[in-house]
């Protein structure tokens, strides 16, 4: 399964991608925070009879970055992705989420129940929640940061070893599949590469949902959906609060399989021996 670019325009601006031409089922796979569509190149192949179209998300890869002054947020996303839907003529479709990806792929699913008809979650379900007292606290966080960002100057990188190797170390990832997200991920300058990616998606978000208001929306997704995580857990989403997590979706199964964060791009016939069949409905 040979994935190519593709390029759509939505209201935020221009959308870039990977997909191919297959005929099967249509499923919007998106990625995981600063990564970008290459995230789904290893599984794509073990996905027969899958119409597979994978986005860069707003401000990662070579998409548009939001505008000045506007922020990344869930809505945002959420109804990027459906924009995305709409560009591509798809009024039914499934989702395929990796990390943030699978955060932002379960809001859609709560959000318009009538659009999607499965679901396929990798390192995450609902988002990352936060306890009222700290309600405060992250907003002069969030403040402070964006206050001091337009002053910081990106690292110019003269070829491609230093940030092939900060992913790696970053993210436990193989070289092969570092190298896949850094050559999309960065762009080239006078004496060599930065990232692509908008440096505003580095701040932390001054709001976020509350553990029983996420706990809603997972138990709002309504169409079948299968979960995977990786063993072990990652810290900011442990055990026992992700799989209660799961239990709470009205047509859930969940899948734990040994593995790293990126276990879709280190193992991707593990992932695809029990999300295929899933997507193909």
């Amino acid at each position: 399964m040979t994935l190519r670019d593709f390029e759509l325009q939505i209201p935020l601006g221009r959308i870039t991608g990977l997909r191919n031409d297959n005929d099967g089922t249509r499923v919007i796979a998106l990625h995981g925070w600063l990564d970008n569509a290459a995230s789904f190149v290893p599984l794509a192949p073990h996905l027969p009879g899958v119409h597979l179209v994978a986005p860069d998300l707003p401000g990662h890869g070579a998409s548009a970055h939001l505008a000045p002054g506007a922020e990344y947020t869930s809505g945002v996303a959420v109804n990027a992705v459906l924009d995305i839907a709409d560009a591509l003529g798809w009024q039914t479709f499934s989702l395929l989420g990796h990390s943030m990806g699978a955060g932002i792929a379960s809001l859609v699913a709560a959000s318009v129940p009538e659009r999607v008809q499965r679901l396929v979650v990798i390192e995450a379900l609902g988002g990352l929640a936060e306890t009222v007292e700290r309600t405060a606290d992250r907003w002069r966080e969030a403040i402070a940061a964006a206050r001091a960002l337009p002053g910081k100057k990106l690292r110019v990188f003269s070829d491609l070893v230093a940030p092939v190797r900060a992913r790696m170390q970053a993210n436990q990832l193989s070289e092969p599949a570092a190298r896949l997200l850094v050559e999309r991920g960065v762009r080239a300058v006078e004496g060599g590469y930065v990232w692509s990616s908008d440096p505003r998606l580095t701040l932390p978000t001054p709001q976020r949902l509350s553990e029983p208001q996420l706990a809603r929306l997972v138990a709002g997704i309504t169409c079948p959906t299968t979960v995977v995580y990786a063993d072990p857990p990652q810290t900011y989403f442990p055990e026992p609060l992700r799989t209660q997590r799961a239990q709470l979706l009205p047509d859930g199964r969940l899948h734990v399989i040994a593995g790293t964060h990126h276990l879709h791009m280190e193992d991707p016939v593990a992932v695809a021996g029990v999300i295929a069949d899933v997507l193909r409905g």
